[in-house]
């Protein structure tokens, strides 16, 4: 039997730094508390592409950083962690940073300052790195903010000219998405087509205006709705038709998870979209009916997310 080819992903995006804030108690407001700061590689994209190339995927990440000590030490890092980084290095632009605030429940506040994040432009991006891709990954982010909403676009439109290849879209935060309307955010999502997506439920309910997730299949032919520790729930279209000519109801299950205890969950949004991308490409390359590819990416999923949860994060110099 011939050996499985590895899958070929490539993810476009953010690399930046994470300045992560942990406070042991309550923020006051005009004095100290004690607690941790730390500095590490962040970026949904880079994430994403991290744990790809972790999961035996031939990661590359398109992105564009500051010239600065910050940016050579993230190249440095995604390189050493498998991934092939086509960073396009701005000058007079210092690299991204995101302010993290995690509350005492794991969950997050973003402060975003993504300077050369932003910067990527169409012309950036070389033929050569979408021959023969498997599937084309965009953060949302990535559609907020020109040059690089541009860039998203022409990129998603060179790995379709090269061939068949499908392309995912995790819709990553809801309040930027929707600063300009729910119209303007569904217009951002068909403005790449994309044949998966991925959102958190309260994602998914505000993009869509209402509590119906099938409504999410206007948007893609498969959405992957991550619920946390319950699990996660994915609704797919299932193409042709019934004996009566009508669509054929589209597929539907939850997939739960055992509960990780964290203190920290960045990133593992990002690592369960790597899982499932990952599984499921295999899977397909396998031969595996969709339901069971499906099934196995969801269980992918939640295996990445909980060895990012329970995984220390490395630091990084902040350059």
């Amino acid at each position: 039997m011939a050996a499985i080819q590895k899958p070929r992903v490539l993810v476009l995006g953010d690399l930046v730094l994470d300045v992560v804030l942990a406070p042991e108690r309550a923020i006051e407001s005009g004095t100290d508390v004690p607690g941790t700061v730390g500095i590490r590689q962040g970026g949904s994209a880079a994430n994403t592409a991290r744990w790809l190339a972790r999961l035996g995927v031939d990661t590359q990440l398109v992105c564009c950083v500051g010239r600065d000590g910050a940016g050579r030490s993230l190249v440095a890092q995604a390189e050493r962690d498998g991934v092939r980084v086509r960073a396009t290095r701005v000058a007079g632009e210092r690299t991204g940073r995101i302010g993290v605030i995690v509350a005492a429940n794991g969950e997050r506040s973003f402060v975003a300052d993504r300077r050369a994040a932003l910067a990527l432009r169409p012309d950036d991006l070389r033929d050569e790195w979408f021959a023969r891709l498997d599937l084309i990954h965009v953060p949302a982010y990535s559609l907020m903010g020109e040059p690089l909403a541009s860039a998203a676009r022409a990129a998603v439109g060179k790995a379709r000219a090269a061939g068949p290849v499908h392309v995912s879209l995790d819709l990553s935060s809801i309040g930027p998405l929707l600063a300009q309307g729910r119209r303007a955010a569904r217009d951002l999502v068909a403005s790449v087509t994309p044949d998966i997506l991925f959102a958190t439920e309260a994602e998914m309910e505000e993009f869509l205006g209402r509590h119906a997730a099938d409504g999410i299949l206007e948007h893609a032919t498969i959405a992957v709705i991550k619920r946390g520790a319950r699990g996660a729930r994915v609704i797919a279209r299932v193409p042709g038709t019934g004996a009566d000519g009508a669509p054929r109801e589209p597929l539907q299950f939850d997939v739960a998870t055992p509960q990780v205890i964290a203190a920290d969950t960045t990133g593992a949004g990002d690592a369960f979209s790597a899982g499932f991308i990952a599984g499921w490409l295999t899977a397909r390359a396998a031969g595996r009916h969709a339901p069971d590819a499906l099934h196995r990416a969801t269980i992918a999923g939640h295996r990445a997310a909980a060895r990012q949860l329970t995984t220390s994060k490395q630091e990084l110099p902040p350059g």
